[in-house]
């Protein structure tokens, strides 16, 4: 069932990043999902205990999550460009390393934590071990804004079926 549903989700993207719908390329698709769902349909969906109906949900609360932090990236942006490009700036380049201990007990929603932290502008996971993020901040604003609202908006998506 899993590996279905890893297939279709495989498929899909094929389609819409190929953008072509002549034989040739959804063949070319069906192989490609197919292989990779082959090899890492284990690495997806690691608790198998969630219906189709959470799945759904927690596709839907990710969607919700991806336009928030696509935000928190332009917030980030427009921070580090200030620190560029004004002299002002400069004084509020203040490196440091944080460590944020997260609640979050899956590895893969600490994953998407981590990544998360790196995409946004101005701060970079360096290391995780166990619950401790080790984080790189260019400045106090930077490691301000991990306050904690990025980890809660993801323990939203992937433990609200846990609690």
């Amino acid at each position: 069932m899993y590996s279905i549903l890893v297939f279709i989700l495989l498929f899909i993207v094929w389609i819409v990043f190929s953008g072509k719908f002549d034989w040739f390329h959804l063949t070319l698709g069906i192989f490609s999902a197919s292989f990779v769902t082959y090899f890492s349909s284990d690495l997806y969906f690691t608790d198998r205990t969630i219906g189709l109906l959470e799945r759904l949900g927690q596709l839907y609360r990710f969607c919700r999550y991806l336009f928030w932090l696509l935000y928190q990236i332009l917030l980030a942006n427009l921070h580090v460009l200030r620190l560029a490009l004004w002299r002002k700036g400069l004084k509020d380049v203040v490196p440091t390393i944080i460590r944020i201990k997260t609640r979050l007990q899956s590895n893969y929603a600490r994953y998407v934590l981590a990544n998360s932290i790196t995409l946004t502008p101005g701060t970079v996971t360096l290391r995780i071990e166990e619950d401790i993020l080790f984080v790189h901040a260019i400045s106090r604003k930077a490691a301000a804004s991990l306050d904690g609202e990025m980890e809660r908006r993801i323990a939203d998506i992937f433990e609200r079926a846990k609690r």
